[in-house]
């Protein structure tokens, strides 16, 4: 498949006095092979939920396709079950899936849950999770500015004796609109120290806030730090492509576990 591209070079006329050069280059792309794409997040107490879907190539329309006949499994303390295919949205955040199941997760730190994902086509997709213990919030505080602007700090107590990784999502009202704010940290800098993700002054009095600190495996980390750099490369002549670092073996995606705790406050300004 051939496709042309056009390379359009930095004007430098105002450096040397040359115009903008314009040069058609051919370039052969390799075929693209569609691959099973797995998004699977095991949560305490909640259904087993899964997305399977099937890769495009860059040039194709942007709707992944389905794979109704893929069969996925759960694997744990020598079980193994099946989600059913029945796709639906989940109503608490928003999240599209396509298998779930009747069965709710439980699980202690420590225990290794895994994920087995096959088609019609003969891919088979795997991957495995460590359940992780949850790090509490220990204290949310604010402070409003002369301008009654207020900023937030949402503290915790890191363990010393792993190394951990955080993400951490401000939610303004409801976690159905999305987070206003959200980011991924390790304790390099702050092992068994206690620790605090701080804003800007971006918020009011009366404004109800949803803080969430989740305790991440390094391999959710990973996948959402090359995620973010996948984004910020889409579309830029002048970034580095980048590509997604999936926790799955035999296709793309994560498959872990999410324990975290959360706060919500209505922030009040003493008179």
């Amino acid at each position: 498949m051939k496709r042309i591209l056009y390379v359009y070079l930095l004007p430098l006329a105002f450096i040397v006095g040359c115009s903008t050069m314009e040069k058609e280059i051919d370039i052969e792309l390799p075929e693209h092979k569609p691959q099973l794409v797995v998004e699977c997040y095991l949560e305490q107490g909640r259904k087993f939920q899964a997305t399977v879907l099937e890769s495009s190539s860059y040039f194709d329309a942007p709707n992944p396709p389905l794979v109704p006949d893929a069969e996925v499994y759960i694997t744990y303390r020598g079980q193994r079950t099946k989600l059913n295919y029945s796709p639906g949205t989940n109503s608490r955040n928003n999240r599209f899936y396509t298998h779930t199941s009747v069965v709710r997760m439980s699980g202690k730190p420590g225990e290794v849950f895994g994920i087995e994902v096959t088609d019609g086509k003969g891919r088979k997709v795997t991957g495995y999770t460590t359940i992780l213990p949850q790090v509490p919030i220990q204290k949310v505080e604010w402070k409003f500015n002369n301008k009654d602007k207020a900023l937030v700090l949402t503290t915790f107590q890191d363990d010393e004796t792993s190394q951990n990784f955080y993400r951490y999502m401000t939610h303004r009202n409801k976690l159905e609109n999305g987070p206003q704010r959200t980011f991924v940290s390790d304790d390099n800098l702050t092992n068994g120290k206690s620790t605090s993700y701080g804003s800007a002054y971006d918020y009011e009095a009366g404004d109800t806030l949803i803080l969430s600190l989740y305790h991440i495996e390094q391999q959710y980390y990973d996948f959402l730090r090359s995620t973010d750099d996948a984004k910020n490369a889409n579309g830029n002549p002048f970034a580095q492509p980048s590509k997604v670092k999936s926790s799955v073996q035999g296709g793309i995606g994560i498959f872990t576990n999410l324990a975290f705790d959360r706060k919500n406050v209505i922030l009040t300004k003493e008179d």
